[in-house]
């Protein structure tokens, strides 16, 4: 019979090497970046010019990155695309925010032998003392004080989207849903996380 130990943990370590990275690299929230394959961290800015003066805007945060942030970066990149095209002022059109949220439920046990189940007959078992009464805990015997933890995660993903028009000029007092360029990358320079800032 092959003995299949010799290969497994090999893959088994390669595996594990290759999550740790992958984990390292996704351990920081989404910097001001253009999104693009291949980038450290997942996400960031894009844009599709819709007319002359008209562009749509998005901005996508990895999993690490807060709906405020998402908007904040959003908005500046709506603002320096306007200062970039000449123009000084723009106004958001149709503006949305989208959630993708996942729950995972993950069935930890605090014990998994590392024979596994081949010797059926050999399962050590422990008493313990709780509430006043003595308890024996199984590890293939249902036990919620034990064996049969879960561990439940909420993940929450944002991606914002604009479309914005811009405008040369003076902005109009009474312009609903429209922003100085200059003075949002003013405002919001100082809180914007580059990519190589650690």
């Amino acid at each position: 019979m092959p003995d299949h130990s010799k290969i497994t943990k090999p893959v088994s370590k390669a595996a594990a090497l290759l999550m740790t990275l992958l984990l390292l690299g996704c351990a920081t929230a989404t910097p001001y970046q253009p999104q693009s394959a291949g980038q450290r961290v997942a996400g960031g800015y894009s844009e599709n010019r819709l007319a002359d003066t008209k562009y749509r805007v998005r901005f996508a945060g990895n999993t690490l990155t807060s709906r405020d942030t998402v908007e904040g970066y959003l908005l500046y990149r709506a603002a320096e695309l306007t200062v970039q095209n000449g123009y000084d002022w723009f106004r958001i059109t149709d503006h949305t925010t989208e959630t993708d949220r996942r729950t995972f439920v993950e069935r930890s046990p605090r014990y998994e032998p590392y024979y596994g189940s081949i010797y059926l007959n050999w399962r050590p078992h422990w008493r313990y003392y709780r509430s006043g009464v003595w308890s024996t805990w199984h590890p293939y015997v249902r036990d919620p004080f034990w064996s049969f933890d879960t561990d439940v995660r909420t993940v929450e993903r944002f991606e914002a989207e604009a479309e914005i028009v811009m405008r040369r000029g003076s902005m109009p007092v009474d312009a609903s849903r429209a922003f100085d360029a200059r003075k949002v990358l003013q405002d919001l320079g100082p809180s914007i996380k580059w990519p190589d800032e650690k």
